[in-house]
């Protein structure tokens, strides 16, 4: 009975913009446990390599061109999906930029370019594929929230804010949808070891060794360790779970000074 709580065999997952890092260990992990795995991307050849990277693991995956900021794509590409994969049961918007830039150097432009893709693309897309789930009773759609939904931070004004902005509009998705059903959860990673950090995670790097002492954990995380929260929250298992963001961050929110491990 456990093991079947955690099964997510027959199920149709699409992942938005999972054609590599954290989104695409997160899509392997849900492929792992039986899902069908669609994701998006706004390039094709990006997509395609994605694509055959989920296969060549043995998952059965597909791969949509479309960007989650365009509405009109979005609705056509959710009707492509449901004809010619199935019904799309869990939602993963995980979709996301951020610009590093000071906010009296930000370019208004560049601001809303960051909320239209972090906040505005979840809304558009969830939305769109909530209307195929009250019509079947029940659907999980899981927001990527970020440790900036809860602190801020030098230069990311816009990504904290639409990451501040996705933590309550999963609320009021949650508040919304859970009479169909619909459990509507979040995501928070910490900090993860990716080729993005790789220039950073070395011996000696300021910031490494901040994060390895600032976090109770005492190190970074791999993305493997975002598969349990998703599997979770995807699954039979999360079924009285609603409007929560769950932190997969070593963690480093839970504590404030000097953590135990320095």
């Amino acid at each position: 009975m456990s093991v079947n709580l955690f099964d997510l065999t027959g199920k149709v997952a699409l992942v938005t913009g999972a054609v590599h890092g954290l989104g695409m260990a997160m899509a392997k992990g849900l492929g792992n446990a039986g899902a069908t795995i669609v994701v998006n991307n706004f390039s094709k050849d990006a997509l395609e390599e994605a694509v055959a990277e989920y296969k060549a693991c043995g998952l059965n995956a597909y791969g949509y061109v479309f960007d989650v900021t365009d509405e009109k794509a979005v609705i056509s590409a959710i009707e492509k999906i449901e004809k010619e994969v199935g019904n799309i049961d869990i939602l993963v918007n995980n979709a996301g930029i951020i610009k590093r830039t000071p906010i009296v150097d930000m370019e208004v432009a560049d601001f809303k370019a960051v909320v239209d893709v972090d906040l505005v693309g979840p809304f558009i897309v969830s939305k769109n594929v909530v209307k195929g789930m009250i019509e079947r009773g029940g659907g999980k759609i899981i927001n990527i929230c970020s440790m900036m939904s809860e602190l801020g931070r030098d230069t990311v004004s816009a990504y904290a804010a639409a990451k501040g902005g996705l933590k309550m509009l999963t609320k009021s998705m949650a508040t919304e949808w859970a009479k169909f059903n619909i459990q509507t959860n979040g995501i928070g990673p910490g900090y993860f070891a990716t080729s993005q950090t790789a220039p950073i995670r070395v011996d000696g790097h300021p910031f490494n060794e901040f994060i390895i002492k600032r976090t109770p954990a005492a190190r970074w995380g791999a993305p493997e360790d975002l598969q349990g929260a998703a599997i979770f929250l995807s699954s039979k298992a999360s079924d009285f779970v609603n409007g929560h963001v769950v932190y997969v961050d070593g963690g480093i929110l839970a504590t404030i000074g000097k953590p135990a491990n320095e």
